[in-house]
C-alpha cells in the first residue's frame, strides 16, 4: 500500500478522538509544501505535546511514525480490496470527497466506496424512516423516491429494511443511482436480507459508503454516528414514518443541526408510526404531502427541474359501488372490524369477504391495529 493510503487510514482510525477533533488540527496542520501526507502524523513528540491529546493518540501516532501500525496484514486485506472493481478510498483532502459533507461539523476522514465515486457529487435527497414500516410507508417511501428520482434527486438513505430499503428499490427498478450509507464496513453488509440490493445499488450506477473499516460489524452504536452522514451528504432529508424513538429523528436532527432542510409526512393520529413526524413538524419541519412540495423549496440547491407531477387518475380504480361505499365509511384513519361493523350495519362474516378482497386490491391495509385506507 502507498504511504499517502496508510496515513489517511491511520488518521481516520486514531483513538481517543473524534472526526470534528481531526478535521480542526488537519487545519492546524498543513501538509507541507512537498508532501500531500496529513502533517499530524509527521509532528515530533515535542510538537504533538502542544495539542494535549489523550495517550491513546499519542500511543497510535507514534506507532504509526515507527511503522508497527496500522498492521501490515490489515493494510494487506485493504490493498486486496482496492483491486477489485467498482472499490476506492476517498480521502477528506482529494477533490473526489464530497463538497457538502464537508460542510457539517464532523465529517469522516475516509469514506470506503463501493461503486461510482462520482455520484456523491450529484443533487442528494435523504429518504429515512422505520425500519417496521407499514405497508403504506413503504409505498409512500417506493412513490416518493420514484418521483424524486424522475425528477433528476439522487436519493440517499440506510439500506435498512422498511422505509429505507422501498427508497432504495425505487431508484433501482428506474435504472437511476441511488446512495447508501451503512452502519457496518462495506464487507459486512447489513442487513444480510439486502445483500442483492447492495448489488442492485452498485450496478445501476450507485454507491455503498461507509466510514467504518471494511470488517466492521454493525454496531449499534454506529447506525446514529453514521445518519450524519447521510444528512451531510444531502440537501435536505424526508421522514417518511418515525416513531419517538428512532433513528429516523436521529437524522433529522442532525440534517436541521448541518442546516438543512428537514421534510416530514403526516399520518392517522393513532399510528405510533406517525408520532415522530408529527413531533418534528411542530418542531419546524416542513409538512410536505406531494414531491413537488420538496422540490420547489430545494431548487436553488438542488437545480432546475422541470417537474410535472403524476397523480393515479381516479379512472385507473375500478372500485364496485360497495368497495366505494364502504371506503367513504372507513375514511382515513385507523378503523378495527369492529368499528366498520357498528360503521356499516353489517355483520362479520359479511365485511370479512370484502375487506380481503379490497386488500389484495391494494385499497386497504390490515396492520395490527385496524384497517388503513391507501387510495
Amino acid at each position: 500500500m502507498n504511504e499517502y493510503l496508510r496515513a489517511w487510514i491511520a488518521l481516520s482510525e486514531l483513538p481517543g478522538i473524534g472526526p470534528g477533533g481531526l478535521v480542526r488540527l488537519l487545519e492546524v496542520c498543513q501538509p507541507g509544501a512537498d508532501s500531500e501526507l496529513p502533517s499530524l502524523l509527521q509532528l515530533s513528540v515535542d510538537q504533538l505535546s502542544s495539542f494535549n491529546l489523550p495517550p491513546p493518540t499519542l500511543h497510535h501516532i507514534r506507532a504509526y511514525q515507527t511503522g508497527v501500525w496500522p498492521d501490515a496484514e490489515y493494510l494487506q486485506r485493504i490493498d486486496v480490496w482496492l483491486e477489485q472493481p467498482f472499490n476506492h478510498l476517498v480521502t477528506y483532502l482529494s477533490d473526489s470527497y464530497p463538497s457538502l459533507l464537508k460542510q457539517i461539523a464532523d465529517p469522516p476522514l475516509l469514506l470506503y466506496v463501493r461503486g461510482h465515486p462520482d455520484v456523491l457529487h450529484l443533487p442528494q435527497l435523504a429518504i429515512v424512516g422505520s425500519r417496521s414500516a407499514s405497508r403504506s410507508g413503504i409505498a409512500l417511501s417506493s412513490a416518493f423516491a420514484s418521483d424524486l428520482t424522475k425528477a433528476g434527486v439522487t436519493i440517499t438513505s440506510g439500506l435498512a429494511r422498511g422505509v429505507d430499503g422501498a427508497a432504495h428499490m425505487a431508484a433501482v427498478a428506474l435504472s437511476k443511482p441511488t446512495v447508501a450509507v451503512l452502519g457496518s464496513g462495506l464487507m459486512k453488509i447489513y442487513p444480510r436480507h439486502h445483500l442483492a440490493l447492495a448489488d442492485d445499488i452498485v450496478n445501476h450506477g450507485g454507491a455503498l459508503v461507509s466510514e467504518y473499516p471494511l470488517t466492521m460489524a454493525p454496531l449499534p452504536h454506529n447506525f446514529p454516528r453514521r445518519n450524519r452522514i447521510i444528512s451531510g451528504l444531502s440537501a435536505g432529508v424526508l421522514v417518511v414514518e418515525a416513531a419517538r424513538r428512532s433513528g429516523s429523528l436521529i437524522t433529522a436532527r442532525m440534517a436541521l443541526e448541518q442546516g438543512r432542510e428537514v421534510f416530514a409526512l403526516p399520518g392517522a393520529l393513532n399510528n405510533p408510526q406517525s408520532h415522530g413526524c408529527h413531533d418534528l413538524i411542530r418542531e419546524g419541519a416542513t409538512l410536505v404531502e406531494s414531491s413537488a412540495q420538496i422540490i420547489e423549496p430545494l431548487a436553488s440547491l438542488l437545480g432546475s427541474y422541470c417537474y410535472d407531477e403524476k397523480r393515479s387518475s381516479p379512472e385507473s380504480i375500478k372500485l364496485t359501488d360497495a368497495e366505494a361505499q364502504l371506503l367513504e365509511q372507513m375514511g382515513y384513519d385507523l378503523v378495527t372490524l369492529e368499528q366498520l361493523i357498528r360503521l356499516t350495519g353489517l355483520d362479520a362474516a359479511e365485511l370479512l369477504p370484502q375487506l380481503v378482497g379490497m386488500e389484495l386490491s391494494g385499497y386497504i391495509e390490515n396492520t395490527p391495529d385496524g384497517y388503513q385506507r391507501l387510495i
